[in-house]
């Protein structure tokens, strides 16, 4: 038997010979996985003993992390905007810079001063329903209609629904964007593939090799798909309606013109993240 202390550092070691990021932390992490607890166990105990079983399968996970799997899939949870959600290969890992997008979301519709069963939101390319079901949390009386091509992908959508109870306001709709959608919504809210086919290459193996390229390329130039939500984004929209997309650093500057092609009468704001990157493009109708 091993301890603590002397298998977080064997696996350290390993992670930053593959060129993981944050090596002691992921170790950490995927050995509170392996015993079933939590880090701040595995900081306060370096000296308990490992048991067999508790090593083979940190081994496991630690190989398997030395291999570029992302830690999420390994663990099968993520967490976004204060809530674990279920992630595994059939969807994108939700990213922490799509809080904003939620952020946001919430300051508008509660903006609107609409009675709060009367809100409608969609949420497009659900995936793992992160924007969806934090929504739905955050508005206890709205409806969200959780939108995806995907049946794999509302598969977890719904299972994330049921985990924090929302399930009966995210309904899910199998889809190609907004043609599922049976009503004029408030807010439209989507983080759509935005990637760069050209970028494809240079993009970290845990991204490239793990996790679904439908959700991620956006085509030549990464807009392809956020462009044909635009041009059909129109008659979906209540009187005053808004819509949030998601969008890379270097996007700003296109976005803001193609929602101004589709929306020449609307106010179109490009807000930045935390690192003062743009990351969403705001169309306010």
């Amino acid at each position: 038997m091993i301890e603590v202390r002397q298998a977080v550092r064997e696996a350290v070691q390993a992670l930053d010979r593959e060129g993981v990021e944050s090596p002691r932390l992921e170790a950490e992490l995927l050995l509170a996985h392996a015993v079933g607890t939590n880090r701040a166990w595995v900081l306060a105990h370096p000296e308990r003993q490992l048991t067999p079983k508790e090593v083979t399968r940190f081994r496991d996970l630690a190989g398997r992390r030395a291999q570029r799997e992302p830690l999420a899939y390994i663990t099968g949870e993520r967490e976004f905007f204060g809530l674990e959600l279920a992630v595994d290969p059939r969807v994108l890992i939700p990213r922490p810079e799509t809080e904003l997008l939620v952020e946001r979301g919430l300051e508008l519709v509660r903006r609107l001063g609409n009675p709060p069963d009367q809100l409608l939101v969609a949420d497009v390319g659900a995936g793992s329903g992160a924007i969806a079901v934090a929504l739905a949390v955050h508005l206890p009386a709205a409806t969200i209609y959780a939108l995806d091509e995907s049946a794999n992908s509302l598969a977890v959508t719904a299972k994330n629904a049921q985990r924090h109870g929302v399930e009966k306001r995210v309904r899910c709709l199998l889809g190609n964007l907004l043609e599922p959608l049976p009503e004029a919504v408030d807010l439209i809210a989507a983080n759509l593939p935005y990637v760069g086919s050209e970028e494809w290459d240079a993009l970290a193996p845990e991204i490239r090799e793990h996790e679904p390229r439908g959700a991620l390329d956006g085509g030549p130039g990464g807009l392809e798909v956020i462009r044909r939500l635009l041009a059909t984004a129109g008659p979906h929209l209540r009187p005053g309606g808004t819509i949030l997309i998601e969008i890379g650093a270097q996007q700003g500057p296109a976005a803001r013109a193609l929602a101004a092609e589709h929306f020449p009468q609307a106010r179109i704001d490009v807000l930045q993240d935390y690192a003062r990157l743009d990351r969403l493009v705001v169309v306010q109708t």
